[in-house]
C-alpha cells in the first residue's frame, strides 16, 4: 500500500496542468490568499475521498481472492490502462497548439471561494481514483497505517504548500522562480504528461494483474 500511495501521491502533486494553474493563481491579484483557498479546497476534496473509502471499508480490506478484492484490483488495472491510453494519446498530439482555458484569463477577479472550487475541479481524478482503490485494499490496524494515509494526502498537496510558503516569505524570488518553472512546463508539458501517465499507468496495471493472478 505505502509504495502505491507514494507513487500516486507524487504523480498527483507533480501534475503539470495543475502546477501551471497554481502558479498563475499565485501571480494574480491577492494571489497568496487565493492560493491558500485553492490548496484548502484541493486538500479537503482529497481527504473527503479517502475518508469516504475508509468509512465504507471500515479500514478492513476485502479478503484476497473474493469478488470485492478482485473488483478493487480490476478498477486499479482499468485506471492504469486509462493512464496508458492518456499517455499514448498525448504522445500523438505532441507539438499541437494548446488552447488556454477561459478561466485562466479571469484569475484577477477570482474569489477565494471560486479558487477553492477550482482546487476541487482540477483534481487529477484518475489518479485520485487510483489512490482510493489502493486505500480499499489497506488494512488500517496500526498507527503506521493511518500515518501512511496522512503522508499520502500531504504528499499529494506538497507542491502547493511549498510554493505557497515560498511566495509568502520571499515573493520577489518566488515570482522569478515560478516564471522559470512555468516556462519549463510550457516547453515540456507534453513530455511530462506522456512519461508520467505511462509510468504510473504501467505500474498500476502491472501490479494489479500480478496480484490478481498470484
Amino acid at each position: 500500500m505505502v509504495l502505491n500511495l507514494v507513487i500516486i501521491g507524487l504523480a498527483i502533486t507533480l501534475e503539470p496542468v495543475t502546477l501551471v494553474a497554481f502558479i498563475l493563481i499565485l501571480g494574480a491579484e491577492q494571489g497568496i490568499r487565493k492560493g491558500l483557498a485553492f490548496s484548502l479546497g484541493w486538500t479537503a476534496c482529497l481527504v473527503a475521498v479517502i475518508a469516504v473509502v475508509v468509512l465504507v471499508t471500515g479500514g478492513k480490506p476485502p479478503e484476497p481472492g473474493t469478488a470485492p478484492s478482485t473488483a478493487a484490483l480490476l478498477v486499479k488495472a482499468l485506471l492504469g490502462a486509462l493512464l496508458i491510453w492518456v499517455g499514448l494519446r498525448q504522445r500523438r498530439r505532441m507539438g499541437r497548439p494548446r488552447k488556454q482555458p477561459a478561466w485562466m484569463a479571469r484569475l484577477d477577479h477570482l474569489s477565494p471561494w471560486a479558487a477553492a472550487g477550482l482546487g476541487v475541479f482540477l483534481q487529477p481524478w484518475t489518479l485520485v481514483a487510483a489512490g482510493a482503490a489502493t486505500v480499499v485494499q489497506a488494512k488500517l490496524s496500526t498507527a503506521g497505517d493511518w500515518l501512511a494515509l496522512v503522508v499520502f494526502c500531504l504528499l499529494a498537496t506538497s507542491s502547493f504548500l511549498v510554493m505557497e510558503l515560498y511566495a509568502a516569505f520571499a515573493p520577489a524570488a518566488a515570482g522569478a522562480r515560478f516564471e522559470q518553472i512555468h516556462t519549463w512546463i510550457d516547453t515540456h508539458q507534453d513530455q511530462a504528461i506522456v512519461v508520467g501517465s505511462l509510468v504510473v499507468g504501467a505500474w498500476l496495471l502491472g501490479n494489479s494483474i500480478y496480484l490478481i493472478v498470484s
